[in-house]
């Protein structure tokens, strides 16, 4: 199949989608109302509650839900032939993920901001919101620690990133500035600001930065104090400015892609179905190996962590919420088409997609993934002229700026979601250090940094990374069931949640039980300890879960009986 044909389907599809379906729910079943309180205005405080310009938080909450895992997962996931990949990348996106992320926001803004993990307590009851809290905090601490390898390996594959990405700090205290301080318009500002983000690429390009020693270790030291410096920091002055940057340089990279998909609109070589004899099957294990640009459950923590702190009024959460999704799918899409027919640009042929994906061990590989996305996308860049060199600077450029988004945001919902976990029903903080922002930020930095360091190589939380893919989506099962139980308490139909719910569960129940005769078959007690713990845990909310719905149908049937 020809890649620009998948293209222009795929777009037009987001695009009805969007304006249809997410337009539905935002209107009819959610009611959007601009006159609702929101978190970011009754709570203002200047560093995590800032009411925010609708097109702003955009940048930020999508550069936060996208990271590297629409990037990753897709890469991965055509292994199993590009046709499920895509099916399931657009489908997911729009009926379960958008749905997932928009319901996510819009409950937390409606209960004064609180994470996912704390609804519970409102919705469900507080025993069941500290075991979710429990588990969202393990989540987290894999996050922070993986996605500090996933920089670090960048840098020191791609040296020529590394002036940019660290300069993008600078320039976005100077946007921040221009914006709040000056009053300066900011879609002019940000233009000059991205404008300069491309010079300082062009200057890595001829000026590449790579650390002698152990260079992992080392990147990791630096970007875990970069971390706890700026998830501290009030949320305008760097989050929010460089992540208004990160938006505009999605949309050039973005442009640049489909660019060379028109220009030159290369067949697809990958097989639209493939076995590879050592791959799982592909049921359920697709559904968790493609989350970000499908369905993540990382982007409730998100949409109720830091996103909803700066939403301005109720109705921007459709744009942001449902939008920021679509969004993703639209980049996960392009991923797939970068492996799937960029890699044959250039000579490439069939063989450059197969010598990827010709084993399950060597398309998982997160070194490898990466340099296929890298490179697939530099071939595209390159149809029309950009030197391979430079288009490979771009892009990991755009992957590394994105990943530490997500370390920023990760750190600071963390630092919510515990002291969460150690306040009362009343939400005050009973343990008194965990009211201190920075004494919080530095017990969740210092976790992290013990698992990237504990195998002396920083690739400690490598040892916990698969159950990543299955703890994730469970998260995402969980939060479509704690929208389910609103919707039901509200008198809305519960399909819209209720659906996507009982697919994922089903999926990652089945995928972590797979995994858990896997890990029993090689004897890896760490990992059977945490599986069996997670399903515990998951069933356990699931029938709390479940309860609630139940007494809340109850509840409608009774006041019908009182009526007749």
């Amino acid at each position: 199949m020809n890649s620009l044909l998948l293209a222009i389907l795929a777009f037009v599809g987001y695009w009805l989608a969007y304006n249809t379906y997410g337009k539905w729910i935002a209107k009819k079943i959610f009611g959007l109302n601009d006159n609702n309180p929101v978190p970011s205005k009754e709570f203002e405080d200047g560093v995590d509650y800032v009411p925010t310009k609708k097109h702003i938080l955009l940048g930020h909450h999508f550069t936060t839900i996208a990271g590297t895992g629409p990037i990753v997962g897709p890469a991965i996931g055509v292994i199993w032939g590009w046709v499920p990949a895509f099916i399931w990348v657009f489908f997911g996106s729009i009926f379960m993920g958008a749905v997932h992320d928009f319901t996510s926001l819009v409950v937390s803004a409606r209960n004064q901001g609180k994470t996912i993990g704390e609804l519970t307590g409102n919705l469900i009851n507080e025993r069941t919101a500290k075991i979710f809290l429990i588990l969202i905090q393990f989540l987290l601490w894999i996050v922070l620690a993986v996605f500090g390898l996933i920089v670090a390996l960048l840098f020191n594959m791609y040296p020529q990133s590394v002036f940019p990405v660290w300069m993008e700090i600078p320039i976005a205290m100077w946007l921040s500035y221009m914006i709040y301080n000056k009053g300066k318009n900011d879609t002019l500002y940000s233009i000059i600001a991205v404008i300069l983000m491309y010079v300082t690429i062009g200057i890595g390009v001829v000026m590449p930065i790579k650390l002698g020693g152990n260079a992992i270790i080392t990147w990791i030291y630096i970007l875990m104090a970069y971390v706890f410096i700026a998830s501290t920091m009030p949320v305008h002055k760097l989050l929010q400015p460089r992540d208004y940057i990160n938006s505009h340089e999605l949309l050039i990279a973005m442009g640049l892609l489909v660019l060379g998909v028109i220009i030159g609109h290369p067949k697809i070589v990958a097989p639209a179905f493939q076995t590879v004899p050592d791959a799982p099957p592909i049921f359920p294990i697709l559904f968790i190996t493609i989350a970000c640009g499908a369905i993540s459950g990382f982007h409730s923590l998100a949409a109720s962590g830091t996103t909803v702190k700066q939403l301005e009024k109720e109705t921007d959460a459709q744009m942001i919420g449902y939008g920021g999704m679509i969004l993703e799918g639209v980049l996960a899409t392009i991923v797939i088409i970068a492996v799937t027919a960029g890699l044959g640009m250039n000579g490439g042929g069939v063989e450059a997609f197969t010598s990827h994906y010709s084993s399950w061990a060597a398309a998982s590989g997160l070194g490898a993934k990466l340099s296929a996305v890298i490179n697939g996308s530099a071939n595209l860049m390159n149809s029309y002229g950009i030197p391979l060199d430079l288009a490979k600077t771009i892009m990991a450029v755009f992957i590394v700026s994105f990943a530490g988004t997500t370390m920023d945001s990760s750190t600071r919902i963390q630092r919510f979601a515990l002291q969460e976990l150690f306040s009362n029903k009343e939400g005050k903080i009973i343990v008194k250090p965990l009211e201190n922002r920075y004494v919080a930020t530095a017990i969740v930095i210092l976790a992290a940094m013990g698992l990237a360091l504990s195998t002396g190589d920083g690739k400690g939380a490598l040892i916990l990374w698969p159950v990543f893919g299955a703890l994730n989506q469970l998260l995402a099962s969980l939060a479509l069931l704690i929208g389910t139980v609103y919707l039901a308490q509200k008198k809305k139909p519960i399909w819209i949640t209720g659906l996507p719910m009982l697919f994922m569960m089903v999926m990652t129940l089945y995928a972590t039980v797979l995994n858990l005769k896997k890990f029993i078959a090689s004897n890896n007690s760490l990992l059977i300890f945490i599986t069996v713990a997670t399903l515990i845990i998951a069933l356990w909310i699931f029938v709390e879960g479940f309860i609630a719905i139940a007494r809340a149908g109850k509840k409608d049937l009774e006041e019908v009986e009182e009526e007749i």
